[in-house]
């Protein structure tokens, strides 16, 4: 089994916030880890990129009067470097300037063309006089002429999610001015959606992988019809339009960027036929996304891989999270509201930043990042529930057995029914990790070290010792066992926490070769000699720390705004 894990692509021009991070890139990280576990590294491959043509960074480039790639190129590598901090573990994090990606588009719009799905028209655009310039579709804002939201871009309304166009927005304005654009008559290449309409219709309905917000919001917008869209644009950077009579005109961003998923599994493998093991229509294809791209993953993508026909896999999961408010409002860089991904890691380390999120992921609908609700995370689930048991299971085991895991000895009802749960903990993840429920998932392995440190409380072995050594030998041992179950289940999540849990147990191989069902066999015989030095595995956050952290946000800013590109 062949499993593509996917994260939607960010637009370089900016540093991705803590809702961009939970929506797509860390999301994506957990379940490839997850993946890799389970399916084996060599199976799994998680893909992105950086999404860098377009007008916003030709505008960026003209002011400060750069070439286009030069600006892109010193993004791509600060991303870089956030991601390898963050821990995210892409095996490929290709970009939009990659020759490869350039060519495959190039490539698949003229067999698109060819087949008869993509036409030459002209057609009404905005065109700011201010700028002089053609105004692609999201530098356009007007009131949305579905739901009255009076702030909804050129290409979809972000308050109820529909496409459009600009010419249907009311009282357009240019984005980078304010002034009322004009409609001018332009030739544009238009891709030919309502060929493909009842198809991509048909496959939704069919569907029995994707979600039913996933299913029912595509279809809802299905059944107003597909309306044919313009795959160039009238601005410079970006990859050349390759249609005859179509010089000095790109390719459109979103649709190269979703081709990017491709491009970048053909890169990571060369160009050579293995990258096709990846797009099967036997294997696994995760896309982790924001509500927002729903319909370009759902819709838009399956449509053009419909009509390009090679066999290609249509999506099989699409993992799209609600929004991550902060502190009860959007994320806003030029109002300062939110945190950002250098910034975050200068408040707090990596794993606290990569469970909380994960626990606070818009799984069903909008959550609120709140400060408050970090320190809750951080003292009570992360260090009471998981890392105070785990200390404790550890430290008895050194105090009352010398460090040795005794041997599964007699047992009563109590010991068998958790058991029981520890060997059920890995599968019942499993069936809501496969799902693209994280946040679920999670909430399973901590429900583990809650009923553990109840178990504890129950037997007390540190007095059942001193009566019956058989049944203390039991309790021990199966605490130990739940305490290996969560090293190896929090993996995914955090782990640099989860490698320095397994180093403590002093198992045989690293956490890294495990497979994800190890979890559930169990180690009766008992036998290993754990650390004598027990460390907690996580710290408590002081209560203040959210006056603490929004003070010390101030000097980070500006600290770091000597090093940021942008």
């Amino acid at each position: 089994m062949k499993v593509l894990v996917a994260s939607a692509w960010p637009y370089v021009n900016n540093i991705p916030h803590l809702g961009n991070l939970i929506g797509s890139i860390l999301s994506a990280d957990v379940f490839a880890r997850y993946a890799r576990m389970k399916y084996g590294k060599e199976n799994v491959l998680l893909v992105s990129g950086s999404d860098e043509h377009g007008t916003p960074i030709e505008i960026e480039a003209k002011k400060k009067r750069v070439d286009p790639r030069i600006l892109t190129n010193k993004y791509h590598e600060y991303f870089l470097t956030l991601l390898k901090k963050w821990d995210i573990s892409f095996d490929n994090y290709s970009r939009t300037e990659s020759s490869i990606h350039k060519e495959f588009v190039v490539n698949f719009f003229k067999k698109l063309e060819e087949k008869g799905f993509i036409y030459s028209q002209d057609v009404v655009l905005p065109f700011c006089k201010n700028d002089n310039m053609f105004l692609p579709d999201r530098f356009v804002s007007g009131t949305c002429p579905y739901c009255s939201f009076p702030d909804a871009r050129g290409d979809q309304c972000d308050n109820c999610g529909k496409l459009l166009d600009p010419n249907l927005l009311i009282n357009p304005k240019c984005s980078l001015c304010g002034a009322d654009p004009e409609f001018r008559l332009t030739k544009h290449w238009i891709l030919d959606l309502p060929k493909v309409q009842d198809k991509v219709r048909e496959w939704l309905e069919k569907n029995n992988s994707l979600s039913e917000k996933v299913i029912k919001s595509s279809i809802s917008w299905i059944s107003e019809g597909l309306k044919p869209r313009s795959v160039t644009r009238d601005n410079k950077w970006g990859i050349p339009s390759p249609f005859k009579g179509s010089e000095g005109k790109t390719i459109y961003v979103w649709f190269e960027a979703l081709l990017g998923y491709i491009s970048a599994t053909m890169e990571y493998f060369n160009s050579n036929d293995n990258w096709k093991e990846f797009w099967r229509e036997d294997s696994l294809t995760y896309f982790f996304i924001g509500k927002d791209n729903i319909p370009f993953h759902a819709v838009i993508l399956p449509a053009m891989l419909i009509m390009y026909n090679n066999n290609l896999r249509l999506p099989y999961k699409i993992p799209a999270t609600d929004y991550l408010l902060y502190e009860g409002d959007k994320f806003s860089k030029s109002r300062g509201i939110g945190i950002w991904a250098d910034e975050a890691l200068e408040i707090l380390e990596v794993d606290y930043w990569r469970f909380s999120l994960i626990r606070m992921r818009p799984e069903e609908k909008d959550s609120n990042f709140t400060f408050r609700e970090l320190i809750r995370i951080v003292n009570s689930e992360m260090n009471d529930d998981i890392g105070n048991y785990v200390n404790r299971v550890l430290s008895l085991i050194n105090r009352i057995f010398n460090g040795i895991v005794p041997p599964f000895s007699k047992s009563q009802k109590e010991d068998e029914d958790f058991m029981s749960k520890i060997k059920e903990t890995a599968r019942r993840m499993s069936s809501l990790l496969d799902e693209g429920k994280l946040k679920a998932g999670l909430e399973v392995l901590i429900e583990l070290a809650r009923e553990g440190n109840s178990y504890l409380n129950t037997r007390a072995p540190w007095n059942l010792y001193k009566t019956n050594i058989e049944e203390a030998k039991t309790v021990l041992n199966l605490a130990f066992n739940s305490v290996r179950v969560i090293s190896i289940c929090i993996y995914p999540f955090t782990p640099k926490s989860s490698s320095k849990l397994w180093n403590l147990l002093n198992e045989s191989k690293s956490i890294e070769e495990v497979n994800w069902f190890e979890a559930s066999e169990l180690n009766l015989k008992g036998g290993n000699k754990i650390s004598e030095k027990i460390e907690p595995l996580f710290n408590k956050l002081p209560q203040n720390f959210d006056e603490v952290a929004k003070r010390k946000l101030i000097e980070i800013r500006e600290k770091l705004s000597k090093f940021r590109p942008f």
